[in-house]
């Protein structure tokens, strides 16, 4: 019984898990009047899918600009992570502060400037500043219900990444030119002799314009703000100068919200009750579904099992058709065995990373607090699975009959990565032309290099080594030497069709999910419900075998042995589906009508399209390949 108390607390850990917050960084408690530092991240617009760093317009700068020592996900993403000289200090009030310029000499913005900021403005970019590592975000108060009388609206409060750079109206165009700080703290529990200590709990922006003329500055830099609403906004005309000033107030106030809940603000930015009707309709539906499936199928294989097996009329068998017909001919090695097995085995590897990110995402370590965390644990992830990967397709290639498995080896390591590396590079060019921060530094790129050649590439050959090595799997049955004549098939059976209806069901149980992801990605929001994720993940991987076995029973009851590439490109079917769900995105939600953020969409979309085919195409493979060599290990062959 000494393990009973051990049990007990490991199944309280898990219990808890779900609630755990594990943060990005430890608690910075700050006291009375100590500065609290204003970084900012970078410019982002969904009209563009463009990131910029923020000193790429004429914003105020600090004496010495520094830059934050990034890692490699927050280097992928964009982000710029820099210094600006907002003084904020804790808990201390400021009216209103000149951020740059003399109270008699406001900032001038040449025409080059000006016309600059005017098209951020009209491609609607969103500025990111943080403090103590929180995004800056704007409060939206909208009234849910308003027919009804004034007293009984309801406000219902939003929040919006960012603030936005500025606004265009009747075809002239106004800049944000003061920010109205309003910071959250809440305040620590102390024993009476020490000193209060107060931790960020939020951080808030009213971005306003107001013209230089309204805007009064004295010699210390302090201003005094119009009343009322008797101010007009600056406009920013990009035909010539504009003189303005850049300016900002700070105002706090004491909250009930803890550190560690600090960043629920951001996570619940839209009505999650659609998420979760959705996510139980899924379930019920695909379990429904698959229930199904697995019933009739049973059924039917214990029936046609029964009969082969019948040994008084086998020959009456033999004239029907059916599965057991192809058994000669069933596990004959297909054609290119090498491109098969090492895209199986690129497969594996996606599976492992894919599978080992959203789990340890879902309790909590990679929170959107770890700024770039997710992307670069994927990353070397993706690395360090290669073993499992080279192990998976080294024996596959020698089941298939392979020989040649150091070149084997080299196309596993280099056939998915170096399609991903070609694709991104040459998108890379296109945004190193417009200098914007989303484009990979050359070092970084050389630093992926060097990870894919010195990591994942003597990863893969050390599996792929010791997979070619091992006994291959053991197939039930020998295979003839002469090949078997394949019938005329319908035209169901055709490989179009055939992806068409493998691919409904995993689509079906995922896309209400894919709609979240999507809206991470391309419109700037944080993605953080991964313990949905981790369930639509088990679903899927149900759909996409059950699916797979049906098909390729279909297949062999059609006397079509070559189910082989077949069941792979059938089984992803579904990335057929995410890529029209990505093209109706694209027309429907985001707001792109140039070149470049077109090919940058369609591009990033080619990849993720290609690697959900390669994840639910071997999923759906290996299903497939357990269960033929188990059903013709169920029957008598002679």
């Amino acid at each position: 019984m000494d393990w009973l108390p051990w049990s007990l607390l490991l199944l309280s850990l898990t219990c808890q898990s779900s609630a755990f917050y594990v943060p990005g960084v430890a608690p910075i408690n700050f006291h009375q009047n100590d500065p609290v530092e204003i970084k900012a991240v970078k410019l982002t617009s969904s009209r563009t899918q463009l990131p910029y760093e923020y000193y790429s317009l004429p914003f105020c700068q600090p004496t010495k600009i520094t830059y934050k020592a990034e890692n490699l996900g927050e280097v992928l993403r964009g982000d710029r992570i820099v210094n600006t000289p907002f003084q904020v200090l804790m808990n201390s009030e400021k009216k209103c502060e000149v951020l740059c310029g003399q109270s008699n000499k406001p900032v001038t913005l040449s025409v080059e400037q000006s016309r600059l900021v005017a098209e951020r403005i009209t491609e609607d970019y969103y500025v990111h500043l943080i403090a103590d590592n929180l995004p800056v975000a704007t409060r939206l108060e909208l009234y849910s219900n308003r027919d009804s009388d004034d007293k009984k609206k309801e406000k219902d409060v939003q929040f919006e990444h960012g603030y936005r750079l500025g606004f265009t109206d009747v075809n002239k165009i106004y800049l944000h030119n003061h920010l109205s700080f309003i910071l959250y703290y809440h305040r620590e529990d102390m024993e009476e002799d020490q000193e209060h200590t107060y931790r960020v709990v939020r951080f808030e922006v009213i971005p306003q314009s107001i013209r230089l003329e309204d805007l009064k500055a004295d010699e210390k830099s302090s201003c005094t703000l119009p009343e009322g609403t008797n101010s007009s906004p600056q406009e920013i005309d990009p035909t010539k100068e504009n003189q303005l000033y850049f300016t900002y107030s700070v105002h706090w106030e004491e909250s009930d919200i803890k550190w560690a809940s600090r960043w629920d603000t951001y996570l619940t930015m839209s009505d999650v009750q659609i998420h979760w009707f959705s996510i139980i309709n899924s379930v019920v539906v695909v379990f429904f579904l698959s229930g199904i499936l697995s019933m009739i199928i049973i059924r039917t294989l214990r029936k046609d099992i029964a009969n082969y097996n019948k040994e008084d009329d086998i020959e009456d068998t033999m004239e029907e058709s059916g599965w057991k017909l192809v058994h000669g001919d069933v596990f004959r090695p297909p054609q290119y065995p090498m491109i098969l097995s090492s895209l199986l085995g690129s497969g594996i590897q996606l599976f492992c990373m894919i599978l080992i990110v959203i789990f340890v995402a879902m309790l909590g370590m990679l929170s959107p607090s770890s700024r770039g965390a997710l992307m670069t644990t994927a990353c070397f992830l993706f690395m360090f699975m290669g073993v499992f990967g080279g192990f998976s397709a080294g024996r596959l290639y020698r089941t298939l009959k392979g020989h040649r498995w150091k070149k084997g080896a080299f196309c596993t390591a280099t056939l998915y990565p170096g399609v991903v590396f070609g694709i991104c590079f040459i998108l890379n060019c296109f945004i190193w032309g417009k200098h914007s921060s989303g484009a990979v530094p050359f070092p970084t790129m050389v630093a992926l290099l060097c990870m894919w050649f010195g990591i994942s590439l003597p990863l893969v050959y050390l599996g792929y080594y010791f997979g070619f090595r091992k006994q291959p799997y053991d197939n039930p049955v020998r295979t003839n030497q002469i090949p078997r004549q394949i019938p005329e098939q319908r035209w169901y059976m055709n490989r179009f069709v055939g992806i068409l209806m493998a691919g409904i069901l995993p689509f079906g149980a995922m896309f209400i999910e894919l709609f979240f992801i999507f809206s991470a990605i391309w419109e700037n929001q944080f993605y953080y419900l991964f313990g949905f994720l981790f369930l639509v993940f088990i679903i899927l991987v149900v759909s996409c075998s059950q699916i797979s076995i049906v098909m390729v029973y279909f297949q062999l009851c059609a006397e079509d042995y070559r189910w082989w590439w077949r069941n792979f490109l059938v089984s992803g079917g579904s990335a057929f589906y995410v890529l029209v769900y990505a093209i109706f995105y694209f027309v429907n939600k985001l707001d792109i009508v140039e070149f470049i953020p077109s090919l940058l969409y369609f591009g990033y979309t080619a990849l993720m399209v290609l690697s959900f085919w390669l994840l639910t195409g071997t999923i759906g493979f290996y299903a497939a390949y357990m269960f033929v060599r188990k059903i013709y290990a169920a029957v008598k062959i002679d």
